[in-house]
């Protein structure tokens, strides 16, 4: 059965090889990720991670497919993914001792066009961060790319005072859900 991950996340791949998958082939999608008008965190995360499977499967209808999208939400307002020094700053700031969430949005496109999915909320409380504590990380550059600007894997841990909840689902792909979606399509798993 082949399997082609829709993304382009090198730590989706490094997640995956930790329950025995190997992708066959990564194709990640070209959708337009911003939020719609008044979209909340939880349908964002969903609607992007479907919208990911249902591209690639049209291009691999013969294949499973696998997406995800990770969203930070501070109540109901939903983290860029960071891409330069000031918004990792603003982000940074708006989550200094405060809790917020981690949603990612899984979802396997199986042949045949159905599609199934599974969110993953995990809770996280930053500890209150001086100036100096955000110059440090800021200068480590991991939160390129990353949503709301953090890296749990990285430099970005020391910052967390509380986790309840999936850390493979911060790091951009809840594991036990994801083995469960493809057990259910029939992939091969142990």
């Amino acid at each position: 059965m082949r399997l082609v991950l829709a993304s382009a996340s090198p730590r989706r791949v490094d997640l995956l090889a930790r329950i025995g998958v190997t992708p066959d082939a990564i194709r990640p999608p070209d959708i337009d990720e911003e939020p719609g008008r008044s979209e909340l965190p939880r349908p964002h995360a969903l609607r992007l991670a479907s919208e990911k499977a249902a591209a690639v499967a049209a291009l691999e209808p013969d294949a499973l497919v696998l997406a995800a999208d990770t969203v930070v939400a501070v109540g109901r307002r939903i983290l860029p993914k960071v891409e330069d020094e000031a918004t990792l700053r603003d982000c940074m700031r708006l989550l200094s001792g405060r809790r917020h969430k981690v949603l990612t949005g899984v979802a396997l496109a199986v042949p045949g066009g159905r599609l199934k999915s599974r969110l993953v909320e995990t809770v996280i409380a930053m500890k209150s961060l001086s100036a100096e504590e955000i110059d440090y990380y800021a200068g480590h550059g991991e939160w390129r790319g990353k949503a709301g600007g953090y890296a749990l894997q990285g430099y970005g841990e020391v910052y967390v005072r509380f986790m309840a909840g999936s850390w493979s689902n911060v790091v951009g792909l809840p594991l036990a859900e994801t083995r469960h979606l493809l057990k259910s399509a029939g992939y091969p798993l142990a």
